[in-house]
């Protein structure tokens, strides 16, 4: 029987909705830890490795670099990689500790992930206070 034959039971879906989806919360925190992981390699690295460079550089790049970190939006951009920096290390022990076979059941896996979550979120609120 060729493929134009067959019966279709039910029509297939043209597209698939993915923000009508329903996550759950281990899920999130999974895609977040990798977003952060290239929002640390994208933007981060590349960041750190340019003030290092304009901090060595002289007194008065050292300077400069000062008076630039001290704008709102360069303490934003700030605080974005501080929370991808916490979000992804707590995230990565999480993922550790199930390789080692803990908290892979439903229920310790959705608490581990929301306290990741919710922890990442404090410690980043925590460093925003200190920064303002």
């Amino acid at each position: 029987m060729a493929a134009s034959e067959r019966p279709q039971d039910r029509p297939r879906p043209v597209y698939l909705d993915l923000f009508a989806i329903r996550k759950p919360i281990p899920a999130i925190v999974s895609i977040l830890h990798r977003a952060s992981g290239a929002l640390l390699f994208l933007v981060g690295v590349p960041a750190l490795l340019w003030g290092l460079q304009e901090s060595l550089a002289s007194p008065e790049s050292y300077a400069s670099l000062r008076a630039f970190l001290a704008h709102p939006v360069a303490k934003l951009v700030a605080l974005a990689l501080v929370w991808a920096y916490l979000h992804h290390l707590l995230a990565g022990v999480r993922h550790l500790a199930q390789d080692l076979h803990v908290g892979i059941d439903l229920a310790p896996a959705r608490r581990s992930a929301a306290a990741v979550f919710a922890a990442a979120l404090l410690l980043t609120l925590i460093v925003a206070i200190r920064l303002w």
